[in-house]
């Protein structure tokens, strides 16, 4: 068997081969991350047989996923490694050395001495859902940033329309309205029955004459700003949280259906919605990556913090927060709706509650408890029963 490690980075990878007797056979070399380096790659590879090759790489960030999907369309057995086993292997080395060379050798010992899986059609596939996961949550961040400055913006030129629309801006009520009257100054002076008429459409009638009158006297007398710039910043804030919403609306249709198209076991867990699925599944790949529930765990981040020195030792933890952030957000948007879906989690999470945990606390009890059960579904390729 021969043993191909790549360290893996932005413009430029590094290689390195070994037989089974960790013999370097090909020192580590560098290669660039287009087509050409692609090449000069298979230049080498070709010079060992196929079928008995093995090639690994780390699962880090997404330069290396047009090289996995390269090497993959030519039929090469190509492992993704889970960057903890790198990790832990690397910190075994007493002078703590870490370059790219060094690691690319670190991957062929990984490959040689920990068990690993090679990537199939459903692992490519899985990477394709990472990707629309992280531009969906790309375009989340841009949303709520875009919602933060319509609010400040709002607060400047009519701070009182706010507590008009019950404190909450981001309904299309709120929106039609300002995008066409932004200012106190311009809403006052409108026509009773075309204000009534705006309101009453973009409500769907729950808006009607009352509210118009009440919104015309709040207009007279708000303290807001006669600021025309702050009044288009703010109708431009509205078209991105609109463009944002569209664009949003296009990549779930897409995560649905491809989430949809792997029947996953998980899916059995009741409460579970498509969404949090295709960023769990993922992010998690496949499972054999994983030796335990407890590596998931802790590759979200949801291990918690033990501080102890001497005879101290603290009587509260908190999760690290050291892992996968999408996968974490994922766990626990996920264990909020199981709660309340399936009586399993749910008495789980009132018994943490009873022991005195905050709800956040328990919360992250009950996305520690999913994680075992999504390993024990996936690995054991079963369905969830209460």
């Amino acid at each position: 068997m021969f043993y191909v490690g790549i360290d893996i980075a932005k413009n430029t990878h590094v290689a390195a081969i070994s037989d089974d007797s960790i013999t370097i056979l090909e020192e580590p070399f560098s290669f660039n991350n287009n087509l050409l380096g692609f090449n000069q790659l298979l230049k080498v590879l070709v010079l060992y047989p196929k079928e008995q090759l093995l090639i690994g790489l780390e699962a880090t960030a997404h330069y290396g996923e047009n090289l996995l999907n390269f090497l993959f369309q030519n039929g090469y057995k190509v492992a993704l490694l889970n960057p903890l086993q790198t990790a832990a292997l690397r910190k075994n080395n007493i002078r703590k050395t870490k370059t790219d060379k060094v690691d690319a050798l670190t991957i062929i010992k990984v490959l040689k001495f920990e068990d690993v899986t090679t990537i199939s059609n459903r692992d490519i596939n899985l990477i394709a859902l990472r990707s629309l996961c992280n531009q969906r949550r790309n375009l989340l961040t841009l949303r709520t940033r875009s919602k933060i400055q319509l609010v400040a913006y709002m607060d400047q030129v009519f701070p009182e329309l706010q507590m008009f629309f019950k404190n909450n801006l981001h309904i299309n009520t709120s929106y039609t309205l300002i995008s066409l009257h932004t200012s106190p100054q311009d809403i006052k002076q409108l026509h009773l029955t075309y204000l009534t008429n705006l309101l009453k459409k973009a409500s769907r009638g729950r808006y009607g004459k009352i509210q118009a009158l009440q919104l015309k006297q709040i207009a007279k007398g708000s303290i807001g700003l006669d600021n025309p710039i702050i009044c288009l910043q703010a109708r431009m804030a509205i078209e991105q949280i609109q463009l944002f919403n569209n664009q949003m609306d296009i990549i779930e249709k897409e995560i649905i259906k491809r989430v949809d198209a792997l029947d996953s076991r998980i899916m059995t867990i009741p409460g579970l919605k498509q969404i949090s699925a295709a960023m769990i599944l993922s992010v998690i790949g496949d499972i054999n990556r994983f030796p335990s529930s407890k590596a998931i765990i802790a590759y979200a981040g949801l291990d918690p913090v033990v501080f102890q020195s001497g005879k101290f030792e603290a009587n509260t933890t908190h999760m690290s927060k050291r892992g996968n952030s999408m996968l974490r957000y994922a766990l626990m948007l996920a264990a909020h709706n199981i709660v309340r879906n399936s009586d399993t989690f749910s008495n789980f999470y009132a018994k943490k509650i009873s022991e005195g945990k905050s709800h956040y606390s328990a919360l992250g009890h009950v996305a520690g408890k999913l994680i075992r059960v999504i390993y024990t579904l996936l690995k054991n390729d079963i369905d969830f029963k209460e």
